[in-house]
C-alpha cells in the first residue's frame, strides 16, 4: 500500500440523487455494443450542435484560438466533430463502467508502444504517465492497470454525489483513486518511490497553484505539481492517449516516452514542456481532444476573457 486507502468507498457506497439516475441510465444502455453507443453519442453532439449549446460555443472559440491558421470551413469542423467525440465519450461510460473487464481489454485493437511502457516498468523505478483529455482516458487507464499498480489523482465534482459514482467507475480496473489535496499528493510520492504508476491528467486549469505557460500558442494556466513529481523522483515520463476508431470498431492505444524537460526545477519551463508534450498528442487527431473545456478563462491580469468576449 502507499497509504492509508482513499477517503471514498468506491465499492460499497450507496448511490443517491444525481447519480443514482445517471447509474441507472448507464446500465439500460450497457446493453447496447460499443457501435451503437458511438453512433448515440454521435446523435447527442449533432443536437448539441443544432441547439447551439454552451459547449458548441466553447469548442468553436477553441478552435479560433488554437488554429487561426486554418480556415473558418475547418475550425467549425473541428469543433462540429469534437461535439461528436465528447459525446461518444460521456456515453461509452456504459460500457467502461459496466461490462466485464475482459471484455473491455478486448476492444483494444492495437498498442503502439507497449514495449516502452513494459521496458520501462521492468526497470522498477516507477513510471509518471501524462494522460491527456484525448480519446477515451478511461481506456487508457483500463490497460495499464493491467500491467501495474495505478495511482490517480482527482478533483472531487462539482456535485458531490457524483462523487462515487465516478470513482466506482474509474476502479473498476484497479486503480487506486486519490482526492487532490494533500493526503492525496504525498500518496503520488509513495507510490512513485515504491515503484508504481502515478496517472495525471494535467491539462485543466489547476484552481490554485499553477503558471502561464503557452499551449498552442496562447498561455493557458497549467499546474506546477507534475513537473514536481517529476523532478523530485526522477523517474521516467510517458505519454499516452487512446484513440477511438470509427465505427466503434474499438480502440488504438498510443504511447511514448518524453523527452521533453517537463520536471525542470523553473516551473515556467516544466509547464512548457508538458503543454507541448501534450500539444503533440492532440495534434495526431485534433477532434478527439475536449474542446468543450474553457482551458483559457483563468488568465493573466488585464487580459481578457475569449469566451466572455466570444459571447458578447
Amino acid at each position: 500500500m502507499t497509504d492509508s486507502a482513499p477517503p471514498s468507498d468506491a465499492g460499497s457506497a450507496p448511490l443517491h440523487g444525481r447519480a443514482k439516475a445517471i447509474d441507472i441510465a448507464l446500465r439500460v444502455l450497457s446493453r447496447l455494443s460499443l457501435s451503437a453507443l458511438h453512433r448515440l453519442g454521435s446523435a447527442v453532439g449533432w443536437l448539441t450542435e443544432r441547439l447551439r449549446r454552451e459547449e458548441w460555443r466553447v469548442a468553436r472559440v477553441n478552435a479560433d484560438i488554437c488554429f487561426p491558421d486554418w480556415s473558418e470551413v475547418e475550425r467549425e469542423h473541428l469543433a462540429r466533430a469534437a461535439l461528436r467525440e465528447n459525446a461518444k465519450g460521456l456515453i461509452e461510460l456504459a460500457a467502461i463502467w459496466h461490462w466485464p473487464v475482459p471484455r473491455l481489454l478486448g476492444l483494444i485493437r492495437e498498442v503502439e508502444g507497449a514495449d516502452v511502457v513494459d521496458e520501462l516498468l521492468a526497470e522498477g523505478r516507477g513510471l509518471l504517465v501524462i494522460a491527456p483529455h484525448h480519446g477515451s482516458w478511461e481506456m487508457l487507464q483500463m490497460w495499464l492497470a493491467q500491467r501495474v499498480r495505478l495511482n490517480s489523482l482527482y478533483r472531487p465534482p462539482r456535485w458531490k454525489e457524483l462523487e462515487v459514482l465516478l470513482n466506482r467507475g474509474r476502479s473498476r480496473s484497479g486503480a487506486m483513486l486519490w482526492p487532490a489535496r494533500p493526503s492525496g499528493i504525498r500518496a503520488l510520492f509513495k507510490a512513485l518511490k515504491a515503484g508504481e504508476a502515478v496517472g495525471v491528467l494535467p491539462d485543466q486549469s489547476p484552481p490554485s497553484e499553477g503558471v502561464f505557460a503557452p499551449f498552442f500558442g496562447r498561455d493557458a494556466k497549467t499546474m506546477t505539481l507534475f513537473g514536481k513529481l517529476a523532478g523530485r523522483t526522477g523517474v521516467p515520463v510517458v505519454i499516452g492517449w487512446a484513440e477511438r476508431l470509427e465505427r466503434g470498431t474499438g480502440y488504438r492505444l498510443h504511447w511514448r516516452q518524453v523527452t521533453e524537460p517537463v520536471g525542470d526545477v523553473d516551473p515556467a519551463v516544466a509547464a512548457a514542456a508538458l503543454n507541448r508534450e501534450i500539444e503533440g498528442v492532440v495534434r495526431e487527431k485534433p477532434e478527439q481532444y475536449l474542446w468543450t473545456y474553457t482551458r483559457f478563462e483563468k488568465r493573466e491580469s488585464g487580459r481578457p476573457n475569449p469566451y466572455k468576449k466570444q459571447k458578447a
